[in-house]
């Protein structure tokens, strides 16, 4: 079996050296790219650059090569496409089916997955047109990434900057594990959902200084939002002290502790078709906080750390659900009896499904890799053989996408 072949569309917006580095992740990871500028990207990356850095050549006009009828062939030879940046003026010739230079034309050819990264000014991407050109193209299957907040050019910031390169080149990864057995597209069974994961490990305060926490690294949720993302859907990611990079096309809401976390998914679940608790939510938290350091006293004992149950989430929003048909999903992190301990915190949480996974000081935890058995509230059971934390995350996916389409019919 050959390269994946992917096309990288870019289109004429400053964020046009960015995909340079898109380029280097898609090539160093096995990749047969394919790059097709517009004329006007490349004021900002020359034809030569893009030559030199895919192997391959660039062009923008359909009138070179025209034995090969590139304009046709390109797209239909495409394993991925995938667009970045992809400005107002180009999202809106996708939307409307104009073919007016190579890049249009591969993207009215192609049959594969195709990726949207869009990058421009937060009032073009707020523009009530540019919105509705997005919703036609999410609506006919393709993966329209929200952009990112930050730096835009000039002086100004807001939504509209591109996603982070490496980010982008992790949905593209999962739109292409997402091909079909022929190598078309499977088409994003997320499309039009939105869903709330929650990542990483609580931390309640002792003082100024000092926390209870856990080992949670919060990989194996941002790998659940970043599929999510992939399959179309709009993401919600509550991430509890994770240091990871924000995922592309992902709103991150941030938290501390068990209780503002616990705000933080009731806010975002109440028009969600899907919560999935991944993160590590301390269960206990002290009954007092000490305003300055706790010091060590020569001679003394330290006084013993009173702790307070905090709220259980998980069975919170499983017994009041936001709205009919609310799929929720669980995490059981066990060291010992762990399918047994995990059915009876399935009957005890409430929840649809429930991922249980054996853990420990140096397995799973801050690992690249997880294995799991998905329960489920049917009786059913799923076990997932140890890989990277992507591959479970679209297994859960995969339980949980058919869920929110019966209820939701």
């Amino acid at each position: 079996m050959g390269k994946p072949k992917v096309v990288l569309g870019v289109s004429g917006g400053i964020a046009a050296y960015k995909a340079c580095e898109l380029l280097r992740r898609l090539t160093e990871s096995g990749h047969d790219v394919r790059v097709v500028p517009t004329a006007a990207s490349l004021n900002f990356v020359g034809e030569a650059t893009w030559a030199a850095l895919s192997g391959n050549p660039a062009s923008t006009e359909v009138w070179e090569s025209v034995h090969e009828v590139p304009h046709v062939r390109i797209g239909q030879s495409a394993d991925l496409v995938v667009v970045a940046p992809a400005t107002a003026d180009l999202l809106a010739k996708a939307a409307h089916g104009l073919a007016d230079d190579l890049l249009t034309n591969t993207l009215l050819t192609a049959r594969c997955p195709v990726v949207f990264a869009p990058a421009m000014h937060t009032e073009m991407w707020e523009h009530p047109a540019t919105r509705e050109n997005v919703a036609t193209l999410r609506r006919r299957g393709a993966v329209v990434i929200e952009p990112a907040v930050g730096r835009l050019t000039g002086k100004d910031t807001g939504k509209g900057r591109l996603p982070d390169p490496e980010e982008i080149f992790e949905v593209c990864r999962a739109a292409l594990r997402r091909r079909g057995p022929a190598g078309g597209a499977t088409g994003p069974d997320l499309a039009g959902r939105h869903v709330v994961v929650s990542a990483g490990g609580t931390r309640e305060p002792l003082d100024p200084v000092r926390f209870l926490g856990n080992r949670s690294s919060g990989k194996q949720g941002y790998a659940l939002a970043r599929t999510a993302v992939a399959r179309g859907a709009r993401v919600t990611l509550v991430s509890a002290n994770a240091a990871l990079a924000d995922p592309a096309g992902v709103d991150v809401v941030r938290v501390g502790t068990a209780l503002q976390l616990r705000e933080a998914v009731l806010k975002a679940a109440a028009d969600a078709d899907a919560v999935v608790m991944a993160a590590a939510v301390a269960d206990f938290r002290p009954s007092a906080y000490a305003g300055g350091k706790i010091k060590k006293k020569d001679g003394q004992e330290p006084a013993p750390i009173v702790l307070v149950r905090n709220p259980d989430v998980l069975a919170e929003i499983s017994a009041d659900r936001a709205r009919e048909g609310q799929v929720v999903v669980g995490f059981a992190a066990e060291t010992d009896d762990v399918l047994a301990n995990g059915r009876a915190k399935l009957l005890r949480k409430g929840c649809d499904l429930l991922v249980v996974n054996e853990v420990g000081e140096t397995k799973t935890f801050g690992s690249e890799e997880n294995e799991a058995v998905i329960l489920a509230s049917d009786g059913s059971e799923t076990a997932v053989p140890y890989g990277p934390k992507e591959a479970l995350a679209e297994v859960i996916w995969d339980q949980v996408a058919p869920r929110i389409a019966t209820r939701r019919a």
